[in-house]
Parts: C-alpha cells; sequence; structure tokens
C-alpha cells in the first residue's frame, strides 16, 4: 500500500501520541452523540443493576475512535479493560487464558474481531452467552472436555467489517452501533482541542480550513495538525495560522476536500481508462497497483461519502461531482 497522510491506520509512532488525545469520558468525547446517548443509558441500566454491560460491537471506517471508545466505556463502568486483537487469539487455548484470568464487570476489548480464527469464534459464543468456557484436554480417545465457569465480564469487539463476523456471532452482541463520520464543526472542535493538548497556538480561521481536509475523521485531523505544526515550528514562529496552513497542506498535496494524489490516481484511472466506469474492483485493484481489500476499506468509503464514486452491480462508476472537481 503507498504511504498517504490520510491513511485511516495508525502509524507505530502514532499509536503512543494517539493515547495521550484519547479522551478518558463521555464528556470530552467530541461528536457519535447517538451513540454516547444509547450508551450512558445502558451503562447507568447496568450499575443500577450492579451487573455487566451488554457486550458492545462498534463498527465502521477506520479512524473514527473505536478504540477511544471502548475505553470511555470501561471509565464510565468503574470497569479495568484488557486489549487484544482478532489476529492475536490464535488458538482456545489463548482465549481461555484471556478470559480466566478477568473479574466480575472487566471488559474484554477485541480489535479487527472478524479477523479471529473459526474455531476460537465458536468457543467464544458459549463464553459470550453462558458465561461458560469449553476447552478439550488432550487428544484422541483420551480426550475429554473441562467446563470452567467464567465471571460475568463484558466483551468490546471493534471492526470495518461487520458483515465479515458470522451471523451467530453477531447475534451475541447486545449493543451494536456503527461508527459515523463526523461534521465539519466536530473535526474543527477536535482539531482545537489537540493544540491544545499539544500546547500550539492556532489562530481562528486555521481550524476550519484544516477541518474541510481532514475527510471527516478524527485520525487524519490529528495527523496533519502534527505536520502543519512541524511546518509551523521550521518555518515560521510556531503559530499556526491561515498561511502556514495552507503552505503545509499544499507541500502534502492534500486539496480542498481532503483528497491527495493517490485518491485522484484512482478516479482518474477508472475516467481515463474507462470514461468513469462502470468497471469491476479487480480490474481496478490491477489497473492501480493496490490491493482489493486496500480500496474497499482506505480509498473508496470516503469516496462514497463525499458523493464522487457510485457502487453499482456492473462496478464503480466516477460521479459527476467528481469530474468537475477534477474538472475532467
Amino acid at each position: 500500500m503507498i504511504d498517504r497522510i490520510t491513511q485511516t491506520e495508525p502509524e507505530q509512532d502514532e499509536i503512543e501520541f494517539e493515547v495521550t488525545l484519547r479522551p478518558q469520558d463521555f464528556k470530552s468525547y467530541i461528536g457519535q452523540e447517538r451513540l454516547k446517548q444509547n450508551l450512558k443509558l445502558a451503562i447507568k441500566a447496568a450499575k443500577l443493576r450492579n451487573e455487566a454491560l451488554d457486550h458492545v460491537l462498534l463498527y465502521g471506517p477506520p479512524g473514527l475512535g473505536k478504540t477511544t471508545m471502548a475505553n470511555v466505556i470501561a471509565h464510565e463502568m468503574g470497569a479495568q479493560i484488557r486489549i487484544t486483537s482478532g489476529p492475536a487469539i490464535e488458538r482456545a487455548g489463548d482465549l481461555a487464558s484471556l478470559l480466566t484470568n478477568l473479574k466480575d464487570n472487566d471488559i474484554l476489548f477485541i480489535d479487527e474481531i472478524h479477523r479471529i480464527n473459526r474455531n476460537v469464534e465458536e468457543v467464544l459464543f458459549s463464553a459470550m452467552e453462558d458465561f461458560k468456557l469449553d476447552i478439550m484436554l488432550g487428544k484422541g480417545p483420551s480426550a475429554r472436555s473441562l467446563r470452567l465457569d467464567l465471571p460475568r465480564f463484558t466483551i468490546i469487539g471493534a471492526t470495518t467489517r461487520a458483515g465479515a463476523l458470522s451471523a451467530p456471532f453477531r447475534d451475541r452482541f447486545g449493543i451494536v452501533h456503527r461508527l459515523e463520520f463526523y461534521t465539519p464543526e466536530e473535526i474543527e472542535s477536535i482539531i482545537k482541542r489537540t493544540s491544545k493538548i499539544l500546547n500550539s497556538k492556532i489562530d481562528s480561521k486555521a481550524p476550519s480550513l484544516l477541518a474541510n481536509r481532514s475527510r471527516l475523521t478524527p485520525r487524519i485531523a490529528n495527523r496533519l495538525l502534527k505536520r502543519i505544526r512541524d511546518y509551523a515550528d521550521v518555518n515560521g514562529d510556531g503559530i499556526i495560522d491561515q498561511q502556514i496552513t495552507l503552505k503545509a497542506l499544499d507541500l502534502l498535496e492534500v486539496d480542498e476536500i481532503g483528497l491527495e494524489p493517490t485518491d485522484r490516481m484512482f478516479l482518474n484511472a477508472i475516467i481515463d481508462n474507462y470514461d468513469g466506469g462502470p468497471v469491476g474492483l479487480e480490474t481496478i485493484s490491477a489497473l492501480t497497483a493496490e490491493e482489493k481489500s486496500t480500496i474497499e476499506d482506505f480509498i473508496e468509503p470516503y469516496l462514497m461519502q463525499i458523493g464522487f464514486l457510485e457502487r453499482t452491480p456492473r462496478g464503480r462508476k466516477v460521479t459527476p461531482k467528481a469530474r468537475k472537481h477534477l474538472k475532467k
């Protein structure tokens, strides 16, 4: 995959940076109002009954705050949270180790939960529903089943592909919510909050200018702000103003609506070679030398969100709105 300033997956050096920016409670979490309202109700009810929160599935494009929301839920519940990922749970024994070390009302957060091994997923069914864990000891004729009692825990799963989870697995989540793209006003508020945490001075016009180019995604907004801060420190007096912001974004080749060279190459390839489509995903993948999963997960969601791309039964199609923007 081509390195992109607007890619929604965190770089390794960004993970620690993101932790310092993460809000700890609903009050400081900006955006996702509908989700917060529903979660507040569920958390309050669970605490009144002194019960564990229902299992939660959060899905949506990357970079919108699923991991952050999981940590906020744990804080609001007053619970301990343990964090892992789907690919890390390779065997039923890995799952047993995680679950047996939990306490009542603890939260196990599983990122990329759609990538859990199918055999592990089946073991997880009874653990989520009955709080029992069935594991096999030994092999062959001497093998025997052992059932362990588990504490009343909560699993929070995060995924960019809710459809990749099997129906029985999805059904075991009592709370299922999609995280939506943020509004420009919400992104502005996030940029102002981040600049305060970074002790960076930012004028009144720069946040709105930056918000329009952040693809309605907090992770991208924070990444761009960090790059613009670097530019301001090196080429200015450290103050992020409108002029500095524009020069930095031009250097990064991020245009006025957040498109960068990879996005423009993707759209131009469809227009120049197939007159705007429709064209199949495999053909586009070969044409742009990008993996199909990269196109589906990282390039298409925003282009569809802003009305530049359509998915039709016959393939992908570039819209007149995109042609006008690209002057094609």
